[in-house]
C-alpha cells in the first residue's frame, strides 16, 4: 500500500509458483484500515474521509458503504477518521471526528455489524486519542498508557 496527498493505491500480492503475483485494486482514493480476522473482507476509508467501506477479500467488491450521516452526524461538520478496524469477525469499529461550535475537536468510535452493515452502538475504546486504538480481532483491543506502554482491553 502506498499513500499520498491525492489518495492511495492498494495492492494484493501472492506467490504464484516462484514469482509474485501483484494485483492493484481498481481505485486510488481509498485508504486501507484493516483486514478482517477471518480474512474474508477488508475495511477502507475514502481519502476525503466521507465514508467507510467493507470489501470482500480477495476480489475487492464493495459489500457496503457507510457515509458520515449513517452514524447520525452532519457530513459538513464531521468525517470518518483513518483509524478503527475489526474488533471481531462480526464487529468493526469506525471512528468519526468533528469540531464543536467553539472549535474543540471530538471523536467517537462506533460498532458496526459487518454482516448486516448496520451501525450499532457507540464504542468506548477507553482512550483520549482517536488513533490510539488497535482492534485485535478477537474482541480485544490495545491502547497506550500515559507512559506509552500497551494496555489490552476486552469487550465484555
Amino acid at each position: 500500500m502506498g499513500e499520498g496527498q491525492d489518495g492511495s493505491v492498494i495492492y494484493r500480492a501472492s506467490l504464484a509458483g516462484t514469482r509474485m503475483d501483484l494485483i492493484s485494486y481498481p481505485w486510488d482514493d481509498r485508504c486501507l484500515i484493516d483486514l478482517s480476522p477471518d480474512g474474508r473482507e477488508f475495511m477502507t476509508v475514502h481519502h476525503e474521509q466521507a465514508d467507510v467501506a467493507l470489501h470482500a477479500y480477495p476480489e475487492g467488491e464493495v459489500r457496503f458503504v457507510l457515509s458520515v450521516d449513517a452514524f447520525g452526524h452532519d457530513p459538513d461538520e464531521s468525517y470518518v477518521e483513518w483509524s478503527g478496524g475489526y474488533l471481531s469477525p462480526d464487529t468493526a469499529v469506525v471512528t468519526l471526528v468533528g469540531e464543536t461550535e467553539d472549535e474543540q475537536e471530538w471523536f467517537r468510535h462506533y460498532r458496526v455489524d459487518v454482516r448486516s452493515g448496520q451501525v450499532r452502538t457507540e464504542f468506548d475504546a477507553r482512550t483520549d486519542n482517536p488513533y490510539d486504538i488497535r482492534p485485535l480481532g478477537d474482541g480485544s483491543w490495545l491502547t497506550r498508557s500515559v507512559s506509552g506502554h500497551p494496555i489490552r482491553w476486552t469487550d465484555s
